[in-house]
Formats: C-alpha cells, sequence, structure tokens
C-alpha cells in the first residue's frame, strides 16, 4: 500500500521536506562568490546541484529563495563550485549559516582561501577539486532560481588522483538526504553497461549475482 501525496492539498514547507527526503543523495555545490564591489567573499551549500551539460561543460545549482549566492553571481557573473568532502562536514555545515550579506562565511568559520586561476571569486584551499565558472544563465522557476555556470577551468589536487582520475574513495563526497541528515559514499559497487550485441536476460541476471 501507497501514501498518496498532493502537492495541491499540501503545504510548499511539507512538501518540501518529502521531496528532499526521497530525492537522495544530493551531491552539494559548496559556493564561492563576491559581492559587487569585490570586498566580501561568500560561501554557501547547494546541495541541488548537478551537471547540465558536458559540451561545452555546464553545471546548475538552484537557490530556493534570493540567497547571498545567487545576488553575487547575478551582479559578478563567476562563482566556484568547491568539492564538499567528508573531512570538511563541519565546516561546509557551518557555511549554511545565515550570515549578513557584508559578513563573509570564509572569515567567519575560518577556511583558508586560496586564488582561483580564471575567475574573481576565491577557491577553498581545501577543497581537493574546485570547477571555476562564469554565468551562462539563470531560470527562474517558482520560488527558486536555476544558475548554470560555464566550466571554464579545474584543478583537482594529486592527493587524490589514482592513474590520472579522481578516486572515489579519496574524494570522500559529502551527500545531503533529508532533513539534517549527511551521507558519505558507504560501500561502492562497479557494473558495467551491458553493450546491445551482448545483451540477454541471462546476462543481466549474471551481473546480479
Amino acid at each position: 500500500m501507497r501514501v498518496d501525496h498532493s502537492p495541491e492539498s499540501m503545504d510548499p514547507g511539507s512538501f518540501y521536506r518529502l521531496l528532499t527526503a526521497v530525492i537522495v543523495p544530493r551531491p552539494i555545490a559548496w559556493v564561492s562568490t563576491l559581492t559587487a564591489d569585490g570586498r566580501t567573499a561568500n560561501l554557501a551549500p547547494h546541495s541541488f546541484f548537478t551537471v547540465a551539460s558536458t559540451d561545452p561543460p555546464v553545471v546548475q545549482f538552484t537557490s530556493v529563495g534570493r540567497k547571498d549566492s545567487l545576488r553575487n553571481v547575478e551582479a559578478t557573473g563567476e562563482f566556484v563550485v568547491n568539492f564538499a568532502p567528508e573531512p570538511l562536514f563541519e565546516q561546509i555545515n557551518a557555511t549554511a549559516t545565515d550570515f549578513p550579506a557584508d559578513e563573509g562565511e570564509f572569515d567567519a568559520v575560518g577556511i583558508e582561501q586560496e586564488p582561483s586561476l580564471r575567475v574573481r571569486p576565491p577557491r577553498v584551499a581545501a577543497s581537493p577539486v574546485v570547477l571555476e565558472c562564469t554565468l551562462h544563465a539563470t531560470l527562474g522557476l517558482g520560488n527558486s532560481t536555476v544558475v548554470f555556470g560555464r566550466v571554464v577551468h579545474a584543478a583537482v589536487s594529486d592527493t587524490v588522483l589514482v592513474d590520472g582520475r579522481p578516486d572515489i574513495g579519496l574524494l570522500r563526497p559529502l551527500a545531503r538526504l533529508g532533513g539534517n541528515e549527511w551521507g558519505t559514499v558507504g560501500e561502492i559497487h562497479e557494473l558495467a553497461r551491458i553493450p546491445h550485441r551482448d545483451w540477454s536476460p541471462d546476462r543481466m541476471r549474471s551481473h546480479a549475482d
């Protein structure tokens, strides 16, 4: 038996909590931006985040409401997505605090920054992967704005590379779950796709065994 939920008959907050409890795990875009005057560096986690395009490379994150990250991106046209690893769990959570727009999270939380190569917002020095982005477009949807950023530069720490490729066991990504829950990678499974020329129900079952 299923329990039915209708957005039309529920308040938006309740349906939001349902969505975020079942659309899991969600990767985290730890977004750094600069205020329009360039004086304050903002840093905030956004868990509605994914790849939008591979050629050209475009990533997207969603701002629910008009948050500092969104306002800064609109004003400057630039941002950095800093990878959110498990060892920085408490710092990442702390940057979700609703600091005033003129109080930068780097300084407030005590996070070391480093200069970016292609954009003005700084990078998180301890983050193993950074994606420097320029604004491609924004899309307003209800109470939210989707931000599309073209990746103009990527930098990966050699400490998380194995044979030249980022290794999931070394990256140790964090993910958001429902409520105040966070997730880590846990057990990893490898399963190659089956080419059509090799397809058969028995082949599928053999992969499952």
